[in-house]
């Protein structure tokens, strides 16, 4: 498994934004998240007792110094990206972390996006859901519209987070977000696990419209997974599932 061991980190080249900068506001040596997801590339979560967040300064002098380094090498990012070692809102100071994002993206490379991965398990609270909607790419996870699904793939730590309770508060966005799904299918503690089949997809489909979304972002495992059991879904299938979002009008981009 991968766990970054810097706050800023890259420039890397991702298959869905490009080429980005990453910035971990999680500790470097553990794995906090509100999801505990089967397909995880940083792995399960840790217990983090003794884990360090980097504070809003250290992040801040982290991003400015490869800001300048880049510029001084002739080098842009195509977006700076909050990703990491777990969920970034989970930061006690996400919101003076994306202004001060925002702030060094407009003076150092003013042509770069700035986007957060998140699962969106925090957006109930204002001050996380008030920064996203400042971010050019607001990149919002949601995997499946059956909560039996949720649960066993995404593994919520807090048992508040179900579809109805994601569908609610995504609606809130009115669009400005990046609905993101991952397909997959396999087998978690000998139970099956797919949500490619038909009745997952139109209800993911319905759920999608229910929230207004309008951007998706699909795509399924590239790398070592925590659970050995997972089964990367082929690239034509992923075609396909994307042509039928298109047939409901959303604006969708594939990663095999």
């Amino acid at each position: 498994m991968i766990l970054f061991d810097q706050i800023v980190f890259g420039p890397v080249h991702s298959r869905r934004l490009g080429i980005s900068l990453g910035i971990n506001l999680l500790p470097v040596d553990a794995k906090i998240c509100s999801f505990d997801c089967l397909y995880c590339e940083c792995g399960f979560n840790t217990t983090g007792k003794h884990a360090k967040l980097p504070t809003r300064m250290e992040v801040r002098n982290a991003l400015e110094l490869r800001l300048k380094e880049m510029a001084s090498d002739g080098q842009i990012p195509d977006i700076i990206t909050f990703a990491g070692n777990g969920e970034p809102t989970l930061h006690p100071d996400f919101a003076g972390i994306i202004d001060d994002t925002l702030e060094l993206r407009n003076k150092y490379s003013p042509n770069a996006k700035v986007g957060v991965l998140s699962n969106a398990t925090q957006i109930h609270k204002p001050d996380v859901f008030n920064a996203l909607k400042k971010v050019d790419d607001n990149i919002l996870k949601f995997d499946s519209a059956f909560d039996h699904t949720l649960q066993l793939l995404d593994r919520p730590v807090r048992k508040y987070i179900t579809v109805r309770w994601l569908i609610e508060h995504l609606k809130k966005f009115e669009g400005k977000m990046i609905v993101q799904t991952l397909f997959i299918r396999g087998e978690v503690n000998g139970e099956k696990i797919d949500n490619t089949s038909d009745k997952e997809i139109e209800a993911w489909l319905e759920a999608l419209k229910e929230m207004n979304a309008t951007q998706l972002m699909i795509y399924t495992i590239d790398r070592e997974t925590p659970l050995k059991t997972l089964e990367k879904i082929p690239l034509e299938e992923l075609n396909r599932i994307a042509e039928k979002a298109k047939s409901y009008g959303f604006d969708v981009s594939v990663s095999g």
